[in-house]
C-alpha cells in the first residue's frame, strides 16, 4: 500500500497525464486500481493512442504517450516527482472497471435518480428518462452539462464527469400541466423560485439569478440593467413565453420553465444609433467625454466596452465592491454580489439565496421535516489575501458546488465596507445571539473569508461550524459533511416527531369529526322531536280550537230549540226516538207542525251535526237529511211517532 507522500505524487503524475483537474474523480480513479499509476492510466485513455514505457527492466507497456515538458508538475509535488516515474510490478495490464455515475435529474416538481456506467451515452439516460416521465426523447431537453449542450451520441465517460451529477430538462414545446385548482397551483408558483439564466448577447456572458415567483418582470429587467448597464429601454430579449406581455406580470403567471429558464439580452440598435456608431468608429475615442450624462450612460450603444474607454484592464474592473453600501433592500445587494461574483470567479459557484436573512431561514428550516436544509452563510472580505484563493479554488471546486447545491440553502454577505459588516453583526445578534456575533466582530481580517453552518432547531438556531479561509477542498468538504451527519441525525428525530404529531393530529381530527356528527346527529334529533312536539301542540290546538266552536254551535243551537210539548196537547204532537251510532237513544217530542230543521238542531245540539251524521228511518228505509228541512214532521210522514237512527257520512 502506498504511503502518503506517494499517493501524492502518483497523484499528481496522473493528473499531469490525463489532464483530469478533478480531484475527487483523479482519486476515485486511482482506487478502483488500487493506486496503480499506469493502470488507472490504461482505464483512463485508450492504449491504442501511445505507449507508456516504465524506466525500470526496460519493459514497454502500452498505454497514453507522455511528455513531461508539455505537463508540468503541480507546485506542491517535490522536485523528485515532477517527471512521471511509473512503478510497474508486472506487464499485466489490468482491465478498467466500469465507473458508475449517478444523476439526479430535475422536471418540474419531480425528481429522477439514474445510475448508468461511464461508458452509456446521453441518449441512454434520456430514453430512461422517458419511460419515467412519460416524455417523447424528441420533446425533451437535457441540461445542466458543465460543458455546455452535448449530443446524445456523447459518451459520458468523455465528459470526465464526477460520480454525482445534477441535470435538469426542459420541455418548451410541451404545455404547462393542468392543474384542477388554479388558484392553488398559482400560489404554489408565487412561492417558488426561478434560476433565469441570461446570456449578454454582446459581451457573452452569463448571469444566473435567483427570482420568486411573485417578482415581475419589469423587476428583472431593472436587475439585469443593473448588471449590463443597457437600460430597460434599450433592451431586447429573446427566449420570453409568449403569455408574457405585460412586465408588470410576476413570473410565476408569466408561463417560465421551473426551475430553470434561459434568456437573452442585447441592446436595441436604431438607425440613428447605427450613423452614430459608423461616425464614433472614425472618431477619437476621447470625444465620448464630451457627451452629456445619458450619452455617457448608452456608451456601450457604439460598440465601446467602458473599461475600453478609460483604458482600464479587466483586473481594475473587478475592483468595483461586492456589495454596495447601506442597501435598503437585501435582496438587491445579493442580487449585485451574485454578480459580481460571477464576473470574478466564474459562473461555476454555489447559488446564493436572493433575499434577507429571514427568508433564508424559512426556505432552510421552517418546512416539513422532510425538506430541511442546512444554512451555510458565506462572509465575503474583499482585504483578505485569502478570499481570492477560497472563492476561486474552494468555494467553486465541482464537488463543492454540487455538494452546497443538493444539501444547502446558501447566503451571502459582504463585510468589506463598516456599514455592512455592523449590518450582519445587527442580524447575527438577532438570530444567533450575542456570543456568535461578538466571535466574528473579533474576528482579523486575514481570517476571513468565513463559512458558518448553521442549523435550525425547536426553539433557536444552532451554528455548528465556523470555517475559516485557510482551509483545503478536502478539509472544506470533510468538515460540510460532518455538519451534515449531525444534521441528518437531528432530521431524523425531526420527521419521526413530525410523523407522530401528525399521527395525533389526525386521531384528534378523526375523533373531532366523529363528535362533531355526532353533535349534528342529536342536533338533528332534537330538531325533529321539537318539531313533532309543535306539531302535536298545534293539531291540539286546532283541536280544541273546533270542539270549542262545535260546542258554542251546539250551546247556541240548544238554546234556539222551542220548548218541548207535553204529551197532551191541544196540536198534534209526534213522538220520535233516535239511536245513536254508539247504541244509545235520544227521545223528544215534537208539534207535528214544526219543521224538519228543528229536528236537525235537535240532533246537531246533543253533539251530532248534520254535516257529519245523517239520519235515517226504518220502514220505509230513507234519508232524512235529504228531505227539505223546511217541510213540517206532518207532511214527511214522521207523525205521529217514528224510529229513526243516526249514521256517520263517509
Amino acid at each position: 500500500m502506498a504511503s502518503n507522500m506517494d499517493r501524492e505524487m502518483i497523484l499528481a503524475d496522473f493528473q499531469a497525464c490525463t489532464g483530469i483537474e478533478n480531484i475527487d474523480e483523479a482519486i476515485t480513479l486511482l482506487e478502483q486500481n488500487n493506486w496503480d499509476l499506469v493502470a488507472a492510466i490504461n482505464g483512463v485513455i485508450p492504449q491504442e493512442n501511445g505507449i507508456l514505457q516504465s524506466d525500470y527492466g526496460g519493459e514497454t507497456l502500452q498505454g497514453p504517450a507522455f511528455d513531461p515538458a508539455s505537463h508540468p508538475a503541480p507546485a506542491t509535488t517535490t522536485p523528485s516527482s515532477s517527471a512521471f516515474r511509473p512503478v510497474m510490478p508486472s506487464r499485466q495490464i489490468v482491465e478498467r472497471q466500469p465507473r458508475m455515475l449517478d444523476f439526479r435529474v430535475e422536471y418540474r416538481d419531480r425528481n429522477v435518480d439514474v445510475v448508468l456506467e461511464d461508458s452509456c451515452t446521453v441518449g441512454e439516460i434520456k430514453q430512461i428518462l422517458e419511460n419515467e416521465l412519460q416524455i417523447p426523447v424528441s420533446k425533451m431537453l437535457l441540461k445542466g452539462w458543465k460543458t455546455g449542450d452535448v449530443e446524445d451520441s456523447t459518451v459520458l465517460k468523455s465528459l470526465h464527469l464526477p460520480k454525482n451529477n445534477s441535470l435538469y430538462v426542459l420541455t418548451p414545446d410541451l404545455p404547462p400541466p393542468s392543474s384542477s385548482s388554479h388558484t392553488g397551483a398559482l400560489q404554489e408558483s408565487l412561492n417558488q423560485n426561478f434560476m433565469l439564466i441570461i446570456t449578454h448577447r454582446e459581451v457573452q456572458r452569463e448571469y444566473n439569478l435567483n427570482f420568486s415567483g411573485s417578482s415581475t418582470i419589469q423587476e428583472v429587467k431593472r436587475n439585469v440593467y443593473d448588471l449590463t448597464s443597457i437600460p430597460v429601454r434599450h433592451q431586447l430579449w429573446e427566449g420570453w413565453p409568449s403569455s408574457a406581455t405585460d412586465d408588470s406580470m410576476c413570473l410565476a403567471e408569466s408561463g417560465l420553465s421551473y426551475p430553470c429558464h434561459r434568456l437573452t439580452v442585447g441592446r436595441r440598435s436604431s438607425p440613428a444609433q447605427t450613423r452614430e456608431q459608423s461616425e464614433e468608429q472614425s472618431t477619437d475615442v476621447h470625444m465620448v467625454s464630451d457627451s452629456d450624462g445619458d450619452d455617457f450612460e448608452d456608451a456601450t450603444e457604439f460598440g465601446v466596452d467602458d473599461g475600453e474607454v478609460f483604458g482600464m484592464a479587466s483586473s481594475a474592473l473587478r475592483k468595483s465592491p461586492m456589495m454596495p453600501e447601506n442597501a435598503e433592500n437585501e435582496g438587491d445587494a445579493l442580487l449585485q454580489f451574485t454578480a459580481e461574483f460571477s464576473s470574478r470567479y466564474g459562473d461555476c459557484h454555489p447559488v446564493f439565496f436572493i433575499g434577507s436573512l429571514e427568508a433564508a431561514f424559512q426556505e432552510a428550516f421552517y418546512v416539513k421535516a422532510r425538506d430541511r436544509k442546512l444554512l451555510a452563510i458565506y462572509l465575503h472580505h474583499d482585504e483578505s489575501v485569502l478570499t481570492n484563493v477560497f472563492c476561486s479554488q474552494m468555494l467553486c471546486a465541482e464537488s463543492i458546488v454540487s455538494y452546497l447545491s443538493q444539501n444547502f440553502i446558501t447566503w451571502a454577505w459582504d463585510l468589506t465596507k463598516d456599514a455592512n459588516r455592523a449590518r450582519f453583526l445587527t442580524m447575527c445578534n438577532r438570530h444567533f445571539g450575542s456570543v456568535v456575533a461578538q466571535t466574528i466582530r473579533t474576528q482579523k481580517t486575514d481570517q476571513f473569508p468565513l463559512f458558518l453552518i448553521i442549523m435550525g432547531k425547536r426553539s433557536s438556531n444552532e451554528v455548528l461550524n465556523v470555517i475559516q479561509g485557510n482551509t483545503t477542498v478536502d478539509e472544506l468538504m470533510m468538515r460540510l459533511m460532518a455538519a451534515m451527519e449531525i444534521f441528518s441525525a437531528q432530521q431524523q428525530e425531526d420527521i419521526k416527531d413530525e410523523d407522530e404529531r401528525e399521527a395525533r393530529e389526525n386521531v384528534k381530527r378523526e375523533q373531532d369529526e366523529a363528535y362533531r356528527l355526532s353533535l349534528e346527529a342529536d342536533r338533528a334529533k332534537r330538531e325533529a322531536h321539537e318539531r313533532e312536539m309543535a306539531e302535536q301542540f298545534r293539531l291540539e290546538q286546532i283541536r280544541k280550537e273546533q270542539e270549542e266552536e262545535r260546542e258554542a254551535i251546539r250551546l247556541s243551537l240548544e238554546q234556539a230549540l222551542p220548548p218541548e210539548p207535553k204529551e197532551e196537547n191541544a196540536e198534534p204532537v209526534s213522538k220520535l226516538r233516535i239511536r245513536t251510532p254508539s247504541g244509545e237513544f235520544l227521545e223528544r217530542r215534537f208539534l207535528a207542525s214544526n219543521k224538519l230543521q228543528i229536528v236537525f238542531d235537535f240532533v246537531a245540539s246533543k253533539g251530532f251535526p248534520w254535516d257529519e251524521f245523517k239520519l235515517l228511518s226504518t220502514f220505509p228505509r230513507r234519508d232524512v237529511t235529504q228531505l227539505d228541512p223546511n217541510k213540517s214532521l206532518l207532511e214527511v210522514k214522521l207523525f205521529p211517532q217514528e224510529t229513526l237512527f243516526l249514521e256517520a257520512k263517509e
